[in-house]
């Protein structure tokens, strides 16, 4: 069992909790995740490690509530602990040898931009972040990601907070005023990656992208996360996350990504009407 040191609400969707898991917190990089399951009779799911504190032996975790299981997740409280959890899984982002990065995060994306962008930071690169949010009360990371970076921009798409626009917009603007870099990395929505990688295409710069597609067992044996890369199959968990943004297939990857939105959006409300039950 793998107990709660620690649960914060980011905003109204988007929970962080630390997790007591010496093991995996001595081995975690960034860009690796856990797989977990709430309780016994629970569905395992895939969350990346948004933290990790090897002398506190932790690990922290972020996720947006979009289904039954997330759900069930963030019912639970800092005390109470979690059936299991697995990993450190997925290959490390490679950060070595970079000295320029911008760093592009959208929504709930940013929860793994910023374990990349801080391991840059502390490895002496310089790192422009590039984070957008629908809305100003979506916006999760803001204060970890100023202490990161050399020059942050925050966006929001109805103009809120930050500048009006999308992460590509101040990309453009960024690569048209002459910045240089060595890599883009961006991680977000399946769409917003797609934009960042046309644009950086234009410009030829290597574009890095995460790709959490549907998982079950984690080790490429069932399949489910499998992707075109460059015109090969290749699976998220064992050959990614991380994969080149100029070479993935990005419409096939956003059609998988919601064959089972339904299903799972009727689980959420399930869940949620049990709960209300339980509650009265």
């Amino acid at each position: 069992m793998y107990k709660i040191l620690k649960k914060v609400n980011l905003n109204p969707t988007v929970t962080l909790m630390e997790i007591d898991a010496p093991l995996i917190a001595a081995k975690a990089e960034p860009g690796q995740f856990v797989i977990l399951r709430v309780n016994e009779e629970g569905e395992r799911i895939p969350l990346t490690v948004a933290d990790f504190d090897r002398s506190k032996g932790s690990i922290t975790i972020i996720f947006q509530i979009v289904g039954a299981t997330t759900e069930l997740l963030n019912l639970k409280q800092e005390g109470d602990s979690l059936q299991d959890l697995v990993g450190p899984l997925g290959v490390p982002s490679h950060t070595e040898g970079l000295k320029k990065v911008a760093v592009v995060g959208g929504g709930v994306g940013c929860a793994i931009a910023y374990p990349i962008a801080k391991k840059l930071h502390e490895q002496g690169t310089v790192v422009h972040a590039v984070v957008g949010f629908k809305t100003k009360d979506l916006v999760i990371l803001e204060d970890e990601f100023k202490k990161v970076s050399d020059r942050m921009i925050m966006m929001t798409d109805d103009g809120s907070y930050g500048e009006k626009g999308l992460v590509t917009d101040a990309l453009k603007a960024l690569l048209d005023a002459g910045e240089q870099y060595d890599e883009v990395i961006a991680i977000g929505p399946v769409i917003m990656m797609k934009f960042v990688s046309l644009l950086t295409k234009q410009y030829e710069i290597k574009t890095v992208v995460s790709m959490n597609s549907i998982m079950i067992d984690g080790t490429g044996m069932c399949g489910c996360c499998r992707l075109t890369v460059g015109g090969e199959t290749k699976f998220a968990c064992v050959d990614g996350p991380d994969f080149d943004g100029h070479q993935v297939n990005f419409d096939e990857a956003m059609q998988r990504g919601v064959m089972y939105r339904d299903f799972e959006q009727k689980c959420h409300q399930d869940v949620c009407n049990l709960y209300k039950m339980e509650v009265k």
